[in-house]
């Protein structure tokens, strides 16, 4: 740390750690940039990592996994809200009159493989996580109750009652499949509303389209479910209010239908997968405990967090990686053991539960939506990287040319990524932000 600190293009170093937004893994690249005027072939600018600091130039990873680079997940996840309300309210390219459209928040989840630990709680009192009087006894000689009442963070919550007994192929092959099962989900309820209207889904298209944008969320057990958002719009989109037969209360009952009925198929096995029984539908308003300002936050917040925050890593896991020996929960071993054996079947290949073993089989999108449903991340992107460009014309440190008459010339190389122990302090402190977990190999 005192060694960069004394380098004489610290203050350059500083300006890139800024630029990066306080990224916790920044990407080295070493190269040029160069601006050609295409008429006579005049250079009119370039710029070269020579003469940057270590002679590489810092960006930000742009992960969304806050284990990861916490900075850069964050404009993730703002990024994500800012997508989901404007689907609410409008903005960012959608007309305000959505506000006034049917909109439920809907939670699929998965059935249950097992009996596990849990918190509940009723009037603000923790209840027992499974009080039994008359338990019955597991065929591994395990009594089927607790009367613990678990703290919110209780390493026991989500581990099974019995881990014996517990359904670990069923849980990854749900999570392999749920994508699957999403996609059916959303056919079976256009489906199903064109039904209840007395149209098919072809007539309903010109009528009403339904728009959604979901995220996907870890339980503790290790297995997912969907929290979505589903709009009800006009014909061409958000721009346009459904026909007045189109409410809510149509909506909810499409999807309590689709819910139960879905299923999807893994032949090798013979198993029948489905969503859970424990399906949550409730209206978005204005005013009230569900605000279209709540649900957005909520859907973002989940969407920088994957499976390891329910104890597995966030790293893919090699064949020849020793299980025993890896820093998880034993309730996720058995998940990713679960999830090596069924890979290596050759019925299963096509699920890849080897290869997204970390995940807990689970190889979906985290955050998806329909087209229509508003604006997209790219163009948020877009958005800002067209700010930052028009302040640093503004500041003069970027040259203004008209684009059709110039030539843009790059190469760039990957050079490494990351920061040492004292640069990362540093980065902190320049940044204001926490700085990272500095323990040892053995530290989780």
């Amino acid at each position: 740390m005192i060694h960069r600190l004394n380098q004489p293009d610290y203050d350059r170093w500083a300006g890139q750690i800024r630029r990066t937004g306080g990224c916790r893994q920044p990407i080295h690249l070493r190269g040029k940039v160069e601006h050609y005027d295409q008429a006579t072939g005049h250079l009119l600018h370039r710029f070269s990592t020579s003469t940057e600091p270590n002679g590489v130039l810092r960006v930000a990873c742009k992960t969304r996994r806050a284990s990861r680079c916490p900075a850069c997940a964050e404009v993730y996840r703002a990024d994500t809200y800012q997508l989901v309300r404007a689907g609410l309210v409008g903005g960012k390219g959608v007309p305000e009159t959505v506000s006034a459209h049917p909109c439920l928040f809907v939670t699929l989840t998965a059935p249950s493989f097992g009996a596990v630990h849990v918190r509940r709680e009723k009037n603000g009192k923790v209840l027992p996580c499974h009080a039994r009087r008359d338990a019955e006894t597991c065929p591994h000689g395990r009594t089927m109750s607790c009367t613990d009442r678990h703290s919110a963070d209780d390493s026991r919550l989500g581990e099974p009652l019995c881990p014996d007994c517990y359904d670990y192929d069923g849980s990854v092959l749900f999570n392999a499949i749920s994508p699957e099962l999403w996609r059916r989900f959303t056919l079976a309820l256009r489906r199903r509303f064109a039904r209840l209207n007395g149209l098919t889904v072809k007539a309903l298209r010109e009528h009403v389209s339904i728009a959604f944008a979901k995220v996907a969320e870890y339980q503790r057990r290790g297995v997912v479910h969907f929290h979505a958002v589903i709009r009800l719009d006009g014909p061409d989109g958000p721009g346009s209010p459904p026909p007045s037969w189109a409410t809510a209360d149509a909506l909810a009952q499409a999807v309590q239908h689709a819910a139960a009925v879905v299923t999807a198929e893994i032949k090798p096995l013979s198993r029948t997968i489905r969503w859970g029984t424990q399906l949550d539908v409730r209206p978005i308003t204005m005013d009230g405990d569900l605000t279209e300002q709540a649900v957005a936050a909520y859907i973002a917040k989940y969407a920088t967090k994957a499976a390891e925050c329910v104890g597995t890593l966030d790293r893919r896991i090699q064949p020849l990686d020793d299980l025993a020996a890896l820093p998880v929960r034993e309730h996720a071993r058995r998940l990713i053991a679960a999830c090596m054996r069924l890979g290596s079947e050759p019925g299963l290949a096509d699920l890849r539960l080897t290869h997204w073993a970390h995940m807990l089989g689970f190889r979906g999108h985290f955050s998806t939506k329909s087209r229509r449903y508003s604006t997209t991340l790219g163009a948020l992107r877009s958005a800002r990287e067209e700010h930052m460009r028009a302040e640093q014309i503004t500041t003069g440190r970027l040259a203004l040319f008209d684009e059709d008459t110039v030539l843009v010339i790059a190469h760039w190389a990957y050079a490494g990524q990351g920061l040492s122990v004292g640069e990362q302090l540093l980065a902190s402190a320049i940044t204001g932000q926490h700085p990272p977990h500095l323990g040892g190999p053995d530290d989780r």
